[in-house]
């Protein structure tokens, strides 16, 4: 699979460059600023002691995301929906991925009745904009998580984190199974799709798509095979980065 060369030199089932810079943000108490090749994405974690009515007094905590692009984060312009006045509905979805990506790996008891917020604000789009929102709000989460044990709002002993997650695109092209899509290998796939896995291998979420022709199962297991690789080789970046 690998004598393929795409037109930014990379193999077939190869990441774009991907960087995390930790602790980017001065106020947030858990930041990183995550890049998958021209992909920017800022991810802040911001941590409340309590938690919404509806848990108050239930021993969990809770995890939610909120998902947005800057106006210029492509080609052209795009209002701010706050200046629409709606959220739109791909960002609605966004969010609630992202959200439920994170829930996935988090004890909400061993968290206590703490609430986290990550924002993920895509500061520039080149394809895969929620896959890397997800791989570096882990990030961001696990420094919040650090934040509220220091502060004595978790147990010194207590393990919220259960897991890792990260994510990644991949999608078929010219009849090809391809890893982590730019934005020019997007618009062209056959089939896209977005894979989201834990540090231990196992799926939260599969998003897949028949963008021409309907996809079968030799090429499903093609594309899960690209993204759980592709997971793991994102995951031991989060471990280097929270080493």
């Amino acid at each position: 699979m690998t004598e393929i060369v795409r037109a930014d030199g990379r193999a077939t089932d190869q990441l774009r460059p991907v960087t995390i810079e930790r602790g980017w943000s001065a106020h947030a108490e858990g930041s990183a600023l995550v890049s998958f090749g021209g992909t920017r994405v800022l991810c802040t974690a911001s941590f409340t002691n309590g938690v919404p009515r509806w848990l108050t007094g239930k021993g969990k905590g809770w995890v939610t995301a909120e998902y947005a692009m800057l106006p210029r984060a492509t080609n052209s312009r795009n209002d701010r929906e706050s200046v629409k006045g709606r959220v739109g509905g791909r960002t609605h979805e966004i969010s609630r991925l992202i959200g439920r990506a994170l829930r996935a790996v988090v004890d909400t008891k061993a968290l206590g009745e703490n609430t986290l917020v990550i924002d993920c604000d895509v500061l520039q789009a080149d394809g895969g904009t929620r896959t890397a929102a997800i791989t570096g709000a882990y990030v961001a989460l696990a420094d919040a998580i650090e934040w509220g044990r220091e502060k004595k709002f978790i147990g010194q002993k207590a393990q919220p984190l259960i897991d890792s997650v990260s994510a990644v695109s991949v999608g078929i092209i010219d009849g090809t199974p391809m890893l982590d899509l730019a934005y020019v290998e997007d618009v062209r796939a056959e089939t896209d799709m977005n894979v989201v896995v834990t540090g231990r291998g196992l799926f939260v979420e599969v998003q897949g798509t028949a963008e021409g022709a309907p996809f079968d199962k030799r090429e499903v297991d093609a594309l899960l095979d690209l993204g759980v690789a592709g997971c793991a080789n994102l995951r031991d970046i989060q471990t280097a980065v929270l080493a």
